[in-house]
């Protein structure tokens, strides 16, 4: 029961695929408790019809619950800072267990920030930077590290500021025009005396000189609404993954010209009336933090909350450690899964020490994305043969993958355009559009690897169809990668070279579709890019 809304959701907990969270049911009544208690700028108590409406919208869902079998003790209520600051909380809580037998858990303005934290935790592989969630009535602010299920956070929990999305419009209007700049300056202090007090470590602030500056990861309601007008006005148009999960920008884009976005804001994907109406108030906000925080390199945009957080805490370790990618494809992993990825990391050729601008990005080679698609490897196996690639390709936005919580933008467009091209990479005029925009999300030297990597897996697959590679048969397949070089015209072009060789009776053909499907890849025709195309040559050869 937060400030701008109550959501209701009912997730799946169990193996393999908790990380992520599943959510079998989802469901968001619009009523605003911070509205609720504010009358001509005067703070009042909740109405009893806003109580009313609460207990009739809680009722509700209670049987929604029991027709989805949910056990009574699984069944939690928590409310955030509008229940709990309410001059008639106790009654408006009492009122709602006597109707629904439930009670209502009110967070502590510390735990509201901590457990905020770990919804955007939840969000992503791994977290390193600061974190900000925006609610109705305040915003919270913290550092955070997590890799492997281990996070780090500031001692001294969140700071929190009453500078949320409704909060913030109340007082801009109350201030005037000719109070804003005084505002600004007031929040901008704010926040930096916050970064002080939460004592940023200085393994965090070395690695931020490093890297460019500081990465930022904003969740709550009024931060996905920006994040959605972003994706409106982002220069890959239109923006091929409508998820806000991941989504992520630089610094020079995260205050755009709005004058498109004010020209038709109904046009946005995403932005309810109320979204639009606080869009003012949060550039106001956007605009006062990049002034105290000025080292900031990427902002990325996370979907996970207070829920998310609370049923993320509720994990073990050796749950949170799971990566979300390979703890949402892992119940489909064929059963010879770690032969299978053994086979596709053997065909491609190792990064080198030190790296060249032509090596793989890391991203693709790493044991994530291959044990990854090694899980999906057989996925579409089932679809006609007309529609394998273009439902492969759609896989991680709005098909097998699109509700799959914690995946980066990268994460999802790299897997889309390896699967998409495991199925052979043929598309109808209908996806054309939408394979070279996930290629614009990538680039093209990934995209291009992107693309190798699936052909190389394709082959695999046709060798293995059902998944299944018999005792000792993994040492008769000879796949190995390498670099290598070729004279041409006067100058030296480097080569993939892929030997392939399958000492098993009656693969010959497979083997030579194979050799055949990866040269293709190498073909200049098959590089990816606009006018300047990205791709090497491959050499297909035999064992021995």
């Amino acid at each position: 029961m937060g400030s701008n809304g109550i959501r209701f959701s009912i997730s799946d907990l169990s193996p393999p695929s908790a990380r992520v969270m599943p959510t079998i049911y989802q469901d968001r009544c619009g009523i605003s408790l911070y509205d609720a208690q504010y009358h001509a700028g005067k703070r009042i108590p909740i109405a009893q019809a806003t109580i009313n409406e609460t207990v009739a919208a809680l009722l509700r869902f209670k049987r929604i619950t029991e027709d989805f079998a949910v056990p009574t003790d699984r069944v939690q209520v928590v409310a955030t800072e509008a229940t709990r600051t309410a001059l008639n909380s106790d009654d408006f809580r009492n009122q709602i267990e006597n109707a629904t037998g439930w009670n209502v858990e009110m967070l502590a303005k510390e735990d509201e920030g901590r457990i905020g934290a770990m919804g955007v935790v939840s969000s992503f592989g791994s977290i390193k930077g600061l974190v900000m969630d925006l609610g109705g009535g305040s915003i919270q602010m913290t550092w955070m590290l997590s890799e492997d299920g281990q996070v780090k956070t500031s001692p001294k929990g969140a700071v929190s500021f009453p500078y949320g999305a409704a909060a913030l419009m109340m007082r801009l209007g109350e201030v005037g025009l000719e109070g804003h700049a005084s505002l600004r300056e007031e929040m901008s202090a704010n926040f930096d005396t916050a970064l002080q007090e939460l004592d940023v470590p200085d393994t965090l602030v070395k690695d931020a000189e490093a890297e460019g500056g500081l990465t930022l990861y904003l969740s709550g309601g009024g931060f996905r609404g920006w994040g959605y007008i972003l994706m409106s006005l982002h220069s890959i148009t239109p923006y091929p993954i409508p998820i806000i999960n991941g989504f992520r920008v630089p610094k020079s884009s995260f205050q755009p010209n709005l004058d498109k976005y004010f020209s038709d804001p109904d046009a946005t994907f995403r932005i309810s009336a109320r979204r639009a109406s606080q869009v003012p108030a949060i550039a106001f906000l956007i605009k006062a933090l990049t002034q105290s925080i000025p080292s900031i390199s990427y902002i990325y945009f996370a979907q996970g909350g207070i829920r998310e957080g609370l049923l993320f805490s509720s994990l073990p370790t050796s749950i949170q450690s799971q990566h979300p990618l390979t703890a949402v494809t892992q119940s489909h992993a064929p059963p010879s899964a770690a032969s299978l990825s053994r086979l596709l990391t053997r065909s491609i050729p190792q990064a080198r020490n030190p790296a060249t601008p032509t090596d793989p990005p890391a991203a693709l080679t790493s044991h994530t994305m291959l044990t990854s698609t090694t899980n999906l490897l057989h996925a579409h196996a089932s679809f006609t043969k007309d529609i394998r690639a273009a439902a492969a390709l759609r896989s991680t936005t709005t098909g097998l993958l699109g509700n799959a919580h914690g995946l980066s933008h990268m994460d999802r467009a790299l897997l889309a355009l390896i699967l998409c091209e495991r199925w052979g990479g043929e598309i109808s005029p209908a996806d054309e559009q939408f394979i070279s925009r996930m290629q614009e999300v990538v680039g093209p030297q990934a995209s291009w690897w992107a693309k190798y990597i699936g052909r190389a897996a394709g082959g695999i697959g046709d060798l293995f169809p059902a998944g299944v590679v018999r005792d000792g048969e993994e040492d008769l397949v000879g796949i190995m990668a390498s670099w290598g070089e070729e004279a041409k015209k006067g100058r030296v072009e480097e080569t993939v070279d892929i030997m392939i060789g399958v000492r098993i009776n009656g693969m010959e053909d497979i083997v030579n579709d194979c050799r055949h499907g990866m040269e293709k890849v190498g073909k200049k025709k098959n590089w990816v890019g606009g006018n300047e195309r990205w791709g090497l040559k491959v050499r297909a050869i035999s064992e021995g």
